[in-house]
């Protein structure tokens, strides 16, 4: 959290992540037929299966591209030969992340805070990098630890760690 008051920064709560979940929604809703989204990194739904009650598995990603998963509220990322998996939300004020594709970044769409697809700051309000979930490869699979997130500023290496290099 930055150190400034948010208190003139618009409504928050229940109604204002509803509000911006069906933004994002229907921002990846209209990805779809896409020339440009196929051009940089592709968005598509996912749907994770939770075996233990802390973890989710997913099938390991075939293609670099970004994969949201609502119900889980994880985004799980493929871009330069490494997987990522994230917190659906922002690390600022926790409003719901959206997919930029023409600019082939994240951004928060209540300050403009903005992500590259790893999940490293690149502007706005927010102090640090989108928060990593802890992960691991089993086989063609990757499991999702969500008990383990990290913060890239209160845990650099444990956020550093957070991937799966693949060769």
């Amino acid at each position: 959290m930055s150190g400034h008051d948010c208190a003139a920064c618009g409504p928050s709560g229940r109604r204002e992540f509803l509000r911006v979940a069906a933004l994002l929604f229907a921002t990846l809703a209209g990805l779809g037929g896409s020339a440009a989204a196929a051009e940089s990194l592709p968005v598509r739904t996912a749907r994770g299966f939770r075996g233990r009650r802390d973890e989710v598995t997913y099938p390991l990603p075939a293609a670099d591209g970004v994969e949201i998963d609502k119900a889980q509220q994880v985004i799980l990322v493929r871009y330069e030969r490494a997987i990522y998996a994230f917190a659906l939300s922002c690390p600022h004020q926790n409003t719901a992340l959206k997919w930029s594709e023409g600019d082939a970044r994240f951004q928060c769409p209540k300050h403009k805070s903005k992500y590259q697809p790893d999940g490293t700051f690149i502007s706005g309000r927010a102090t640090r990098g989108m928060d990593r979930y802890a992960i691991r490869r089993a086989g063609e699979s990757v499991v999702v630890n969500l008990d383990q997130l990290h913060e890239q500023d209160a845990d650099a290496a444990g956020w550093d760690a957070a991937k799966i290099v693949l060769e």
